[in-house]
């Protein structure tokens, strides 16, 4: 299989600021479902009869095709090109599945629920820059509470952060990730680069994510890596939980009562959502099925026939090596 782009100019560096509004016109159409609530506030209070939701989320359908990205287009080729395909290309798949469809890293949470158990989370969430990748992909965060972002790489990243709608983007914070003094400022040659495998962590940021009346999604980009990308979801009670590897989700002490279950993903368009009733004290299993969207999703998808315009040069491939992962496409 080789890669391909069409309808995009690979001189990314250019043309970057339209991949991100891309990003955010990708999660517009989910937003409606995703509105805020104006009912009041949620009360913190003691759940005495709570019961107990566990599930698993499976994908239903083919797994989408990832993106791909020509790495002589973008700064650091040779470091950021550890994780590559063998043929010059980074590779992002925005849809973790397992063998047996589990759905992995999703978010699923209720709604409806004004007053329950405390928010567990007291400390800021945290996003790592790690091997050119934004970790983890999805982020679950309060409205108006800040995320923390840290560099552990050793070259510059820059933090685009943008919340999405159907009214369009709109900017959150666009700052600069710097990478930890100790890490060396120059690589003498692609050896150097490919083999420096030390992570250390740069100075933190700590941005405020103070999302607008009735929106609850926002993604952050690298400004110098295209295809470090990760989306976040504002969340007005702490009954949430992210999928594991096996595609399963518990939460605890929910009060009793009839609430609609959320599943989100960035790039799902259709709400999937199901009514739960929990009793008290009761424990209820679920099985949810997400249909897998159909169609291009992206204009940079991976192809299955040659295009050469933009194709990345024999003498180049052999230049960035993945060492660290070679990935599969």
């Amino acid at each position: 299989m080789t890669l391909g782009i069409t309808e995009q100019s690979e001189q990314q560096q250019i043309t970057h600021c339209l991949s991100v509004w891309k990003l955010a016109i990708a999660a517009m159409t989910i937003v409606g479902f995703l509105a805020n609530d104006p009912a009041s506030a949620y009360e913190e209070i003691t759940v005495s009869e709570g019961g107990t939701l566990t599930g698993i989320v499976k994908l239903e359908g083919a797994v989408p095709k990832p993106k791909g990205y020509n790495l002589t287009t973008l700064p650091d080729p040779y470091y950021c090109g550890r994780i590559s395909d063998g043929e010059g290309w980074r590779i992002l798949q925005p849809f973790n599945v397992g063998p047996q469809g589990e759905f992995r890293e999703v978010v699923v949470y209720l709604e409806g629920i004004d007053k329950g158990k405390p928010f567990a989370e007291k400390e800021v969430p945290q996003v790592e820059a790690k091997d050119c990748l934004f970790l983890p992909f999805t982020t679950v965060v309060r409205d108006d509470q800040s995320v923390t972002v840290v560099n552990m790489d050793p070259v510059m990243h820059d933090i685009q952060a943008y919340e999405t709608s159907n009214l369009g983007a709109r900017v959150l914070f666009n700052v600069p990730l710097p990478m930890n003094p100790q890490h060396p400022r120059n690589f003498k040659d692609r050896t150097e680069a490919g083999m420096y495998h030390k992570h250390m962590a740069g100075p933190p940021m700590k941005e405020l994510v103070k999302l607008s009346k009735g929106r609850r999604i926002f993604v952050m980009q690298c400004g110098f890596h295209a295809y470090m990308e990760s989306w976040g979801v504002a969340i007005t009670n702490p009954y949430f939980a992210k999928t594991d590897e096996a595609g399963r989700f518990t939460m605890t002490d929910v009060p009793p009562g009839t609430y609609k279950l959320v599943v989100w993903h960035p790039y799902i368009r259709t709400a999937t959502e199901r009514t739960i009733t929990i009793g008290p004290k009761g424990t209820v299993e679920t099985t949810i099925g997400v249909p897998a969207p159909t169609g291009r999703l992206y204009a940079n998808e991976v192809l299955d026939h040659a295009y050469t315009r933009y194709n990345v040069t024999e003498e180049a491939k052999k230049e960035i090596d993945p060492l660290l992962q070679k990935q599969e496409h």
